[in-house]
């Protein structure tokens, strides 16, 4: 073991989950992930590690993170964080090149203890956990990120139609994501139902994520006119629209490239829950 390196605790921090999984559940998380977190990958001196927390029953969420992330950075390597023993007996025959499983929870153990993750995604982990755990959790999870590291933790339905994350750094939150298949829309605030645990019970009037999506829902009525040229070029209209009144973390051309692919970034600060 490395003069560095801890031991774990004997037992792992947070509670076993549904473990329902499905192949690609996650891509829209991952494609934005390896968009917006590549250049991080790429930077690192030595190979970066992404984190896999909770990846449930099946191991494919942590393979299909792999071919993703490697895609942006082919020294990348996963290791798959499960708290249930038996799923993580269940995925080790998967193990490759690049991709490990362990036994563990928010402690985010590793099998070098010494390095840091470039990336943890905890996707579908918080849901079931009340809602004043979760500034906890980010902050234990945060902890253990590298320099320029990223968290991401939110929530989709089962097949990934329909997905919402925030992305955190060492400092805490930063951004808010919702992303979804154009097709199957039929208002914007129908994400609200996959609102990470943070802000699902915020959805009231009052609240900056309620304006938010009372917000975009105007938008995208006063987009119908646009819908004969298909649900993308609606969603394009409705989002310009909306960045003029809410500050769109992704708002700049670059940015505009992750719009056509159903997705809009605020900026956390503007949609915050209010305290008290």
């Amino acid at each position: 073991m490395s003069p560095r390196a801890t031991p774990p605790p004997s037992r792992p921090v947070g509670a076993v989950t549904r473990g329902t999984t499905n192949p690609n559940r996650l891509r829209r998380m991952d494609r934005w992930i390896a968009a917006v977190q590549g250049p991080e990958l790429r930077r690192s001196a030595a190979a970066p590690v992404a984190v896999d927390l909770g990846y449930g029953a099946a191991p494919w969420t942590a393979v299909e993170l792999l071919q993703r992330l490697r895609a942006a950075e082919p020294r990348t390597s996963v290791v798959g964080v499960e708290i249930e023993p038996a799923r993580v007996a269940a995925a080790r025959p998967y193990q490759r090149d690049g991709l490990t499983f362990v036994h563990g929870g928010f402690e985010v153990p590793l099998p070098d203890a010494s390095v840091r993750p470039t990336v943890i995604r905890a996707a579908n982990v918080l849901r079931q956990y009340d809602e004043d755990q979760v500034a906890a959790v980010w902050r234990r999870l945060c902890a253990r990120l590298a320099p320029g590291g990223l968290l991401v933790e939110g929530t989709c339905d089962e097949i990934g139609r329909r997905h919402v994350w925030v992305a955190l750094g060492p400092e805490g939150p930063r951004t808010v994501t919702f992303a979804t298949r154009l097709g199957s829309l039929e208002r914007p605030s129908d994400l609200a139902e996959r609102l990470p645990k943070a802000l699902i019970h915020r959805n009231v009037p009052g609240e900056p994520v309620h304006a938010f999506l009372r917000d975009f829902d105007r938008a995208w009525a006063a987009a119908a006119p646009y819908a004969s040229l298909g649900a993308r070029q609606r969603w394009l209209r409705a989002v310009r629209d909306l960045s003029a009144d809410w500050p769109l973390a992704d708002a700049a051309a670059d940015g505009q490239r992750r719009w056509r692919q159903g997705e809009v970034t605020v900026n956390w600060s503007a949609l915050a829950p209010n305290s008290g």
